[in-house]
């Protein structure tokens, strides 16, 4: 294995296997909202069906296992990209402003493969690389994960407005824009079919037999839930971010919206570029500042401001929904504020996930904690479209505020345990 390992060149595909992984995973859970919004789903239904999105990711631990054991890392990742190439062509065939029924099914396709990906790609890095080069390769893979948020978010959503303009035909220029990622997304699975290592024996690609397997994945399960403070540690993970959870479906119909609905009118194209570009760069230096604060202070001494960092900036929507502000300058250092104050305080979130998978089963408890982070992003999500249809922008606003609390009351509770 080592051989294989000092053959591979990381640059050749580390990079671009970590932008494919982000892709299709911010066209699923942001871009959809974006893209329904604009055909003319209302906020109820938009905010439901794109939170169900989130599905595969709760509940990927379930399979993950299985990519050890069937096949190759390589097969499943090209696998998944083909898979993934074909969806986003079949989304773009199906985009109408009549039937959403077939897009979404399409979606869903497209979520599954992606969170499959997901697993095989992170798979495959540690075994294509020996430790040294995993840390040296981890900060790429982390910037390159970042590009394809801010393309995904960003540029995709500028070029759809763009065309939006230029065609005066929403539905036609969807569908040109996600025929664009198809080609993306073919060459990528094309040029990792070249770049890709073959670092996998038949033996190390199918690990131990079905029963080994159903062994290890019980014992992984049953200790997480003998872990002391487990109950805690679940509703610190779905509750510690519930401003965010309630408020990140509504954020781009609330951009979007026309000032007689309460929101604050911007194009497609404006709001890929405040909250799929400004927002997501604010985010991530918040990320990065946080790192360097909790890596100075330690866990225990960053949760409350982090956690206040999380959930107080919310108030910046709440400002805007009641002032309908008609500078875009307002809107977006409001919305840089926000995101980089929920960079920050994100980073205990990760911490503590870190902290607490601790133990024999690391791996399958962190990924049993990444599993509850989508469920607390998915439920109150569900709900969200239809309490923002009832409440109007500012009411809803004030409730995301009140939900404030619950990362109070859970980080209060944590803290003591730390």
């Amino acid at each position: 294995m080592s051989g294989l390992r000092s053959g591979s060149r990381p640059w050749a595909w580390v990079p671009t296997l970590y932008f494919a992984e982000g892709i299709p995973y911010f066209i699923v859970n942001v871009i959809s909202v974006t893209m329904f919004k604009r055909l003319g789903m209302p906020n109820g239904e938009l905010a439901m069906y794109t939170s169900l999105l989130y599905l595969p990711w709760v509940i990927k631990p379930l399979w993950s296992p299985l990519v050890d054991i069937v096949r190759s890392k390589r097969w499943w990742i090209l696998s998944m990209q083909v898979l993934m190439t074909v969806g986003f062509g079949l989304l773009a065939l199906s985009v109408s402003p009549d039937v959403f029924g077939v897009s979404l099914l399409v979606f869903y396709l497209i979520a599954f493969a992606s969170s499959t990906h997901d697993i095989a790609a992170d798979g495959f890095y540690m075994l294509a690389l020996d430790e040294k080069r995993q840390s040296l390769f981890v900060g790429i893979r982390s910037t390159f994960y970042r590009i394809s948020s801010v393309f995904g978010q960003g540029v995709i959503v500028v070029l759809a407005g763009v065309l939006e303009l230029r065609l005066g035909d929403i539905p036609l220029a969807w569908k040109l824009t996600l025929l664009a990622c198809c080609v993306l997304f073919g060459l990528l699975a094309a040029w990792h079919f070249v770049s890709l290592p073959v670092c996998e024996t038949p033996s190390s690609a199918a690990r131990g037999s079905l029963r080994n397997f159903v062994s290890e994945f019980g014992r992984a399960w049953t200790s997480f839930f003998r872990k002391p403070g487990v109950w805690l540690a679940i509703t610190f993970m779905l509750l510690y971010r519930l401003p965010e959870a309630f408020s990140v479906k509504m954020l781009t119909p609330f951009l979007l919206d026309p000032p007689e609905a309460g929101g604050l009118g911007m194009s497609t194209a404006e709001s890929g570029l405040v909250y799929g570009t400004v927002g997501v760069i604010a985010l991530t230096v918040g990320g990065i500042l946080g790192g360097i604060y909790a890596a100075a202070k330690g866990l225990k001494k960053s949760l409350w401001p982090m956690s206040l960092s999380l959930a107080l900036p919310c108030a910046v929507y709440l400002f805007m929904a009641a002032a309908l502000p008609e500078q875009k300058w307002i809107v977006y250092l409001c919305v840089a504020f926000d995101q980089f104050g929920y960079g920050f305080g994100f980073t205990a979130y990760m911490l503590y996930m870190m902290r607490f998978s601790e133990g024999e089963f690391k791996t399958s408890h962190y990924a049993i904690c990444t599993a509850f982070m989508a469920l607390s992003m998915m439920i109150p999500g569900l709900f969200s479209g239809w309490l923002q249809e009832m409440l109007g922008y500012v009411g809803f606003f004030i409730m995301v505020m009140i939900c404030c609390l619950a990362t109070v009351f859970v980080t209060y509770f944590v803290r003591r345990r730390c």
